[in-house]
């Protein structure tokens, strides 16, 4: 493959941006202890251009995790903490009135920034959530009629608490569908949780990354260098089937009212690029769906009420779907 040269004017191929990226890993694991799979997912949100839901109950490190990738790739980034009198302006910038001048000015919101933390983003009404939907999707915000482009690269990574939880909203269908990815933060290990406590005691701050360590081991031009080699990353027709009739078997199951749409199947087939290129290869195996099909799929479900009930989970159906559908030679 090409070299690809960065801003700086030096010159670094595929194989660096892959290692640097995987050096996130350790960078991250001096603030955020036990959670590779979910630094993994940012990565590859990062590689596709997506965006990301973390969901997990309070107090695992949701935040802190999304604070530490923006530090240790050095992008710019800025938290919104959505509460349910936040207005749509708040997130996407206003125009404000200049006596001085007596014009209106651009006000631009904390949107306009390469790594977005939308934290408890299901503690906010829809109307609210909703203003996200041009910028996740077009990577523009409209105001006053006119379009005004956010940074690039640009990612919104979202956290919410379980829906069953006091004063939450339940995202909608259609911002679901544009989220990437929806991790589950889980609860940590029994050693997981020493090693946290022991941390604290030693005087870690997590509002200070720097003194804990993390520095930036990627840029921004990694990451561009790294998305040109994904996309160059090898899609057998056999690959391409087999992501449709998983998507396919979603909408004839009887458990779900809602199967996967072609934006999730296309997704999907992104998410697997991105995971065989961060493997090593340069071609998709069957093995890279399985691996991103529960973060990219599960959100793009809908469960019937009967199979809720019953206690089924979106997790549990796509996994039996995967266990049926045949698996290219």
């Amino acid at each position: 493959m090409d070299p690809t040269t960065d801003n700086a004017g030096q010159t670094g191929t595929p194989g660096d941006a892959r290692a640097s990226l995987e050096a996130l890993r350790a960078e991250i694991a001096k603030a955020v202890v036990g959670q590779d799979p979910a630094v993994t997912g940012l990565v590859v949100a990062l590689l596709c251009r997506g965006h990301v839901l973390l969901e997990g109950v309070p107090g695992v490190a949701k935040t802190l995790l999304v604070r530490a990738l923006a530090s240790a790739l050095e992008l710019d980034t800025k938290r919104v903490q959505f509460t349910p009198d936040l207005m749509p302006s708040d997130i996407t910038g206003s125009l404000v009135y200049d006596a001085r001048t007596a014009e209106f000015s651009f006000q631009p919101g904390p949107v306009f920034t390469n790594l977005l933390l939308a934290d408890e983003i299901n503690r906010t009404p829809p109307k609210t959530q909703s203003s996200l939907l041009e910028a996740m999707e077009e990577r523009q915000v409209t105001v006053d009629g006119t379009p005004r482009p956010l940074p690039e690269p640009f990612l919104v990574a979202a956290t919410q608490n379980p829906v069953e939880y006091e004063g939450t909203y339940p995202l909608p269908e259609a911002q679901l569908d544009r989220f990437l990815l929806k991790l589950t933060i889980p609860l940590p290990s029994r050693q997981d949780e020493i090693d946290v406590l022991t941390r604290h005691a030693e005087g870690f701050n997590p509002r200070d990354l720097k003194a804990a360590g993390v520095r930036p081991v990627a840029s921004p031009a990694d990451l561009e260098a790294a998305r040109a080699a994904v996309a160059k990353t090898t899609v057998s027709p056999e690959i391409t089937a087999y992501v449709v009739d998983i998507c396919r078997a979603t909408r004839e199951s009887p458990s779900l009212s809602l199967g996967v749409s072609p934006r999730g199947a296309t997704a999907l087939l992104a998410t697997a690029r991105a995971w065989a290129w961060l493997t090593g290869r340069d071609y998709v195996i069957p093995d890279d769906v399985k691996a991103l099909a529960l973060p990219t799929l599960r959100h793009r479900v809908h469960l019937r009420p009967e199979a809720e009930m019953e206690g089924v989970t979106a997790d549990s159906v796509i996994n039996a779907i995967l266990a049926h559908v045949p698996v290219p030679r």
